[in-house]
C-alpha cells in the first residue's frame, strides 16, 4: 500500500515544515466535535435532556470538589475567553435548578444545587456504562490516556501563546 500521507481535513495545511501538527488538529476537531456529542447525550441518558456541550461543562466544574466558584474560576479552569458565554450557561443552569448563586465576601459564586450534583451523579453512572466500558475493552491503558491529557494541556499552551502573538500581529 503506497503512503497516502497524514490523515487530514486540510491538505494545505500539511504541506509546512510538521505536517503531523496538521494530523493532530484534524483529531483534535474530530475528537471534540464527538466528545462535546457525547456529553449533550451522556448528559439526556442520564434524565438531564436540553443542555449544550458547555452548559454539560459548566455544571460538571462547578460541582468539582463540591466547593463553590466564581465565574473567573470556572472560565480559567475550562480555558474559555468570552465570560458572557458562561455566564449565560449558570444562567440557563440556575433557570434549571442545577446551579445556585451565592457570595463569598464580595464575590458572586455558583455552587451545584443537590439537583445539579445528582444529575452529575446520574451522568458519571452513564458515563461509567457506555464509555468506559467500552474504552477499557480496547486495551489503552491508563497511563497512555494520562500521556496524552498532559500532552493537551501542553498542547493548548502552545496555541494560547500563538493566539496571543496572532493578536500583536
Amino acid at each position: 500500500m503506497s503512503n497516502l500521507g497524514p490523515v487530514v481535513s486540510s491538505a494545505h495545511l500539511a504541506q509546512g515544515s510538521f505536517p503531523e501538527l496538521s494530523e493532530l488538529e484534524f483529531g483534535l476537531t474530530i475528537a471534540s466535535n464527538a466528545f462535546q456529542r457525547w456529553t449533550v447525550r451522556g448528559m439526556a441518558a442520564a434524565g438531564t435532556p436540553d443542555l449544550s456541550p458547555l452548559e454539560v461543562q459548566v455544571l460538571h466544574s462547578v460541582h468539582h470538589r463540591d466547593r463553590p466558584k466564581t465565574l473567573a474560576d470556572i472560565c480559567l479552569v475550562l480555558n474559555i475567553e468570552d465570560t458572557h458565554t458562561v455566564n449565560y450557561a449558570i444562567k440557563k443552569l440556575a433557570k434549571a435548578g442545577l446551579v445556585r448563586s451565592g457570595r463569598q465576601g464580595k464575590e458572586k459564586t455558583v455552587e451545584a444545587t443537590e439537583t445539579g450534583a445528582e444529575a452529575c451523579r446520574q451522568y458519571a453512572e452513564t458515563r461509567e456504562k457506555l464509555l468506559l466500558t467500552a474504552l477499557q475493552d480496547l486495551g489503552i491503558e491508563p497511563d497512555q490516556i494520562s500521556r496524552l491529557a498532559a500532552l493537551l494541556r501542553l498542547m493548548s499552551g502552545h496555541y494560547d501563546q500563538a493566539a496571543r502573538a496572532a493578536a500583536a500581529y
